[in-house]
């Protein structure tokens, strides 16, 4: 067994606090730690061990789109010229602050993108004037999302 794999093992203890704190990650240390029937600083110790491992992959707000004006959703899948165009490709759309995600694919698109746009006309202009200039992008095909029904973190499962 690796290092890598020896630091990425979890137990029972691990996975009940990454349940909890995915659920809420600005609950207190001392509310997990009573969840869990240990002290405060075993939960310290191990959610820096989690950190520290590359099991937690850092900690963030969520901003809500549409209160900030970011009204239409869209996902994008890319078709490129060539396969070994992708990183310049993804070096480029880096420079596109309305693509939130960046996906390399098997199947149909080489990329598949989440967008936020203000509006449609917006997302046109990001597409057309933006996106589809890229060189190495033959052709785009794009899905407006209508509601997103479910958003959560992967479960943590006991073993």
């Amino acid at each position: 067994m690796t290092e890598r794999e020896q630091n990425l093992q979890i137990d029972n203890l691990d996975r009940k606090i990454l349940n909890i704190i995915t659920k809420n990650a600005r609950i207190p240390y001392l509310e997990v730690a009573r969840e869990c029937n240990v002290s405060g600083a075993a939960i310290h110790q191990r959610v820096q061990r989690l950190i520290r491992t590359g099991v937690i992959k850092g900690s963030e707000f969520k901003v809500d789109p549409i209160a900030v004006g970011f009204r239409t959703c869209a996902y994008i899948g890319i078709f490129l010229e060539q396969a070994g165009h992708y990183r310049k490709v993804i070096e480029a759309l880096e420079n596109i602050p309305e693509i939130i995600e960046c996906h390399y694919t098997t199947g149909n698109y080489s990329l598949f993108l989440k967008v936020y746009a203000h509006d449609n006309d917006h997302l046109r202009v990001i597409l057309t004037d933006r996106i589809q200039a890229v060189p190495g992008i033959t052709r785009t095909e794009t899905l407006i999302s209508l509601e997103e029904s479910i958003n959560r973190q992967i479960p943590v499962l006991s073993e």
